[in-house]
C-alpha cells in the first residue's frame, strides 16, 4: 500500500533566508505547483492525501474544491505554516471541515515537529502523521520512536517511511537528493517491510520558481524540482502500479487498520 501526501501551505522557505516573497507568491507558487499534483494523480487515478494550512485554503478554495471531487483526502496541516498555538488544532480541522463538508481526521505539524499528542486528540483527531523516524543534525532525533504505526493516546501515530536499516528517511529531500534507483530500492525494501509507505512532498517543490534568482533557496532543497520532480513521480507512480500497489489515502488506510484492530475511533 502506497501512502503518498503533500503538503500544501504557504511557501515561506525564502523569508528563513531573509528574501521578502510577497504572500501572494508564496500562494502562486503553492498553487502551481498543486495544480501540476492534481494533474498527475487524475492520469494514473490514483489517490493521495493533502494536509493543508487553513491559510492556503481560504487562499485557493478552487483547487481544495478540485482535490475533493477528485476523491482525495485533505487533512490538516495547522492554520497558517509560519506559527503555531494550541487553539490552533481545533481552528484548522474546524475550518477545513466547513470549507470541504468532509471530517477531517488527520493531522500533521509544520516541519514535522514535536506536539503534544493529548491536545491533538482533544482536537478531535483520528491520526497524526508528523513524525519523521530518524536522526538528522538540527531537525529530527527520533530514533528512539517506533518506524511504523502505533496507537498513543486513542492517536494513531504514522511515521514518515525511512529504510529498515539505518533508518534513511525516504522524504522529499531524499527523492531530491539521492540517487533515484538506490532511493526505488529503499522505498522497495520498506514497502516489503512494513506493507506499507509513507511519503510526502510539498506543492511548491513541483513549482518552476525554485530557481529563481534571488530567492535563495539551499541547493539541496532546489535540485530536482520542478518538471523534474514531477516526472520522477511519475515514474515512481507507474513502477509501483505496474508491479500490483494500490494507492490509498492515509484516512482509509487509518480506518481499516484501527477495524481490522478492533480499536475504537
Amino acid at each position: 500500500m502506497i501512502l503518498l501526501s503533500f503538503d500544501i501551505e504557504e511557501f515561506d522557505l525564502p523569508l528563513e533566508h531573509s528574501v521578502d516573497l510577497s504572500f501572494e507568491k508564496q500562494i502562486e507558487y503553492s498553487k502551481e505547483g498543486t495544480r501540476i499534483i492534481l494533474e498527475l494523480l487524475k492520469k494514473y487515478q490514483v489517490k493521495a492525501t493533502f494536509f493543508c494550512t487553513a491559510i492556503f485554503a481560504i487562499n485557493a478554495r478552487e483547487l481544495i474544491e478540485d482535490i475533493i471531487q477528485q476523491g482525495h483526502e485533505v487533512a490538516s496541516h495547522g492554520y497558517n505554516h509560519a506559527s503555531f498555538v494550541k487553539e490552533d488544532l481545533a481552528r484548522s480541522k474546524n475550518l477545513l471541515e466547513e470549507m470541504t463538508g468532509r471530517p477531517v481526521n488527520g493531522y500533521r505539524m509544520a516541519y514535522m515537529m514535536k506536539n503534544d499528542i493529548k491536545d491533538i486528540a482533544d482536537a478531535g483527531y483520528i491520526y497524526d502523521s508528523s513524525i519523521n523516524p530518524t536522526f538528522i543534525p538540527g531537525r529530527y532525533n527520533n530514533l528512539y520512536l517506533s518506524r511504523t504505526c502505533y496507537l498513543d493516546h486513542g492517536i494513531l501515530e504514522l511515521p514518515a517511511s525511512v529504510s529498515p536499516l539505518a533508518r534513511v528517511p525516504l522524504f522529499w529531500l531524499s527523492m531530491h537528493n539521492l540517487p533515484f534507483r538506490f532511493y526505488i530500492y529503499l522505498c522497495k525494501r520498506a514497502l516489503k517491510k512494513d506493507r506499507y509507505l509513507n511519503v510526502y512532498f510539498h506543492s511548491w517543490e513541483f513549482s518552476s520558481h525554485l530557481h529563481d534568482k534571488g530567492l535563495k533557496v539551499p541547493f539541496i532543497v532546489r535540485r530536482n524540482t520542478g518538471n523534474k520532480l514531477r516526472n520522477k513521480l511519475e515514474h515512481i507512480v507507474q513502477l509501483f502500479l505496474s508491479q500490483g500497489e494500490s494507492f490509498q489515502s492515509i484516512n482509509d488506510y487509518v480506518n481499516k487498520y484501527l477495524d481490522q484492530n478492533g480499536i475504537k475511533k
